[in-house]
Parts: C-alpha cells; structure tokens; sequence
C-alpha cells in the first residue's frame, strides 16, 4: 500500500514527491525529483529538508531506506467510503458522496440559487418619470432627480399627457425557487444514500422518539450500518497491528489478539423512553437488576454495575438475608 505527497519548494518544472510504502515487515520511504506529470528519477532522501529527519531513523537494508517492523500484517489499511464504484464495478476502491449524478444536482442547485439572487436584484424599485420631473443641472452637466423631494409645483406641459410617476418593481418567486433548492437537495442526499430527514429536510421541528427516527431515516441508518462494516475490519485490524508493534518494539508483555469491533445504535434513546423500557421488562419479570443498570449504563464495568446492584438491593430489601447470620447462636 502506497501514500503520497508533494513537498514544499515544488514549482512547475520540478515537483518533489515522498512515497511511503507499506510492505510486510517494514516501511519504504523515497523521494523523487520529477515534474507535474511524471514521477521521475528517485533521489536521497537527504536532498530535501523535509526527509532529511527519517534517516537518522531508518534502517539501510540495500534495498531501499526502509523501518522493520519486525510483523507480517501490513501497517495501514483502505478503508472504502462506500461500494461499490459505479465507474469501476467489481473494483475495492469505493466511491464519493458527492459521486455522480450528485455533481450535476450541485451545478443545478448553484443555477436556482444564482436565479433567486437575480430575482432579488431586479425586484428593486425603480421610479420611472416624465423628462419635466428631471432638474436641469446646466449645460454639460446632465440633469438629476431627488427621490427625496415631497412638494412639486406644477409643470408646463399638456394636461392629457397624464404626466406622473410610476413605480416599477417585480416580484421575487421566493416559493418557486424554495421549492426547487429544497426538491434538489433532497433527491441530491437520497442519491447519496441518506435520508433527507437527516439533512433537516421534510422535518417539522417536532421533538420526535428513537424509533420515529429510525423510521424517518432508515435510508440514512442503511447507509450508516454499510460504512461501519466496512470500517470494522479496518479498525479491528489496525488495532491488532499497533498491539504486535507494542509487543514486538516497545517490550509490552501482552498477548497481541485481534479485537472485535462494534459500531453503537446511531440513535440514542431518551431517559423517559428506556425508563419505560425497564420498567416493562420489570413487570414481566424478564429482566434482572443487573441488565437493568447494564441498560442504563453502558458504559459501565462489571464492578461498577455490581456495585450498584449491591446498593439497590440494599435499599430495596430485595437481597437475600443470611442465613447464618440470623441463626441463634448457642451460648
């Protein structure tokens, strides 16, 4: 697996590359001199300043300035925005969110947005008037109008003329251009793979339940399970990695185990509503105290929700008495 970045000091003739390849067993670093289109010729790592530092660090193996490892697995992972690739089909690179045809959608809504703005400019009032209404500013000097002005004392010109001054003002189509941004936007997020709810979208600004929102952005909650999947196993194997590489370099005495990943509900429920939940569940006595504090608490250890179940029977009188305890004693 491979990572690149263009260094500073690249110009147009010349643009500095370092390439950082992760192989089984170590880390490649290398630099190369090359330009805009081609990678070109690789150099010493030492002819930029901004590579100079890992050699101090790496190890010359004759092949390549290189970090061991000392481990098999890879040190880095691809995890996919989303599959599969509408361009490349069967290919493991994922795809954008804004992918096509989110691109024309964009181009779409920037055109009704760059409308409702022309809208706004020519709905500016404008005064149309008679050439008598104009003061004469002398010659060379043009005339002017005070818009201003309240008393005009009569002018000299034909009564059936109908002098007079008329306004000109246009009206904005604000709820056909919101109506088209808003129809835009939510086939843009649908085509994206989320709900439009998600996007406050179609809301009505009502305080809604967990399960309303589930049902509201099941689309968006699909989308969410199909990139935790796929960041699973990145995320397990990464930190399997960095376990072996605590073990192997750093002297831990650990075990290094593969963990297993899990991606919590994107919805949380309110207190109200698990409160209810357990108490449902209390009443059909299908629950036990201490899966009733786990579900309040999760995160919660065990010794903290043993605690707490101490306590509550406790409190409760619920918890078993002690049978020696109570058991007369013979003098």
């Amino acid at each position: 697996m491979n990572f690149w970045r263009e260094l500073d000091g690249s110009t147009e003739s010349t643009v500095w590359r370092h390439f950082e390849r992760h192989e089984p067993g170590r880390i490649v670093h290398a630099l190369y001199e090359g330009s805009g289109d081609r990678v070109g010729r690789r150099v010493p790592l030492t002819e930029h300043p901004d590579t100079a530092d890992l050699v101090d660090s790496l190890d010359l193996d004759g092949e390549g300035d290189s970090i061991a490892t000392g481990i098999r697995d890879l040190t880095a992972a691809y995890v996919p925005n989303m599959l599969p690739n509408r361009l490349h089909r069967g290919s493991p690179i994922g795809r954008s969110d804004y992918a096509a045809p989110i691109y024309d959608m964009f181009d779409s809504l920037d055109e009704v947005w760059t409308s409702w703005m022309r809208d706004i400019r020519l709905a500016r009032a404008r005064l149309i008037i008679p050439d008598g209404y104009m003061r004469n500013e002398g010659p060379g000097r043009g005339a002017s109008f005070d818009d201003d002005r309240e008393v005009w004392h009569s002018l000299k010109m034909p009564p059936n003329e109908g002098a007079g001054i008329t306004l000109a003002q246009f009206d904005i189509r604000v709820e056909e251009h919101r109506g088209s941004a808003e129809a835009i936007m939510r086939q843009a997020a649908q085509a994206a793979g989320y709900s439009p709810q998600s996007f406050g979208l179609d809301g009505e600004g009502q305080p809604v339940t967990a399960t309303e929102v589930d049902s509201r952005d099941a689309r968006s909650m699909v989308t969410r399970r199909k990139k935790a999947g796929y960041w699973r196993h990145g995320v397990a194997d990464m930190s399997h990695v960095m376990l072996q590489l605590d073990a192997k370099l750093f002297g831990s005495r650990i075990t290094p185990a593969r963990p297993r990943v899990e991606f919590g509900d994107g919805v949380a429920e309110s207190e109200q509503a698990t409160a209810t939940t357990l108490d449902l569940l209390a009443r059909a006595g299908a629950v036990s105290t201490a899966t009733k504090v786990k579900i309040l608490n999760p995160t919660w250890d065990d010794t903290a929700v043993k605690a707490e179940v101490t306590a509550i029977l406790a409190e409760t009188g619920a918890a078993a008495p002690d049978p020696v305890g109570s058991f007369p004693m013979a003098a």
